[in-house]
């Protein structure tokens, strides 16, 4: 039970130190974000992200690395999205950034994986 409250503890620290966005929903340029983006974290695992059917500021995404598979609804906003524990951030015209939380089952430790991903249409 302690380890419980020590990481609801620690997410409500997390979160206060977050400050919202207070810029609006606005369209964006579908072919910045459609397509097939693909890269590989140090440790050499690979993963997908394919965005499709981008209209205004909402997408659909899959998001594939190892066995780990999500498919989800998104908004675009200030040239990101989440898809579960995982954030893509626009950097730039075909590159993106990929931050993914990974759990330890073991531990129980998180840590954070990020990298490049290039797209291809």
């Amino acid at each position: 039970m302690a380890d419980l409250m020590s990481i609801l503890s620690a997410n409500y620290k997390a979160v206060g130190l977050t400050t919202p966005s207070k810029t609006p929903y606005v369209a964006v340029d579908p072919d910045l974000y459609q397509g097939s983006w693909s890269g590989k974290y140090a440790d050499g695992k690979s993963f997908t992200v394919t965005v499709s059917n981008v209209t205004g500021f909402r997408g659909k995404v899959h998001y594939q690395s190892g066995s780990t598979s999500k498919y989800q609804d998104v908004l675009i906003k200030d040239n990101a999205f989440r898809v579960g524990d995982t954030k893509f951030t626009l950097v730039g015209k075909g590159t993106a950034l990929i931050k993914n939380v990974v759990t330890d089952p073991a531990t129980g430790s998180t840590y954070l994986d990020q990298a490049y991903a290039k797209q291809s249409n």
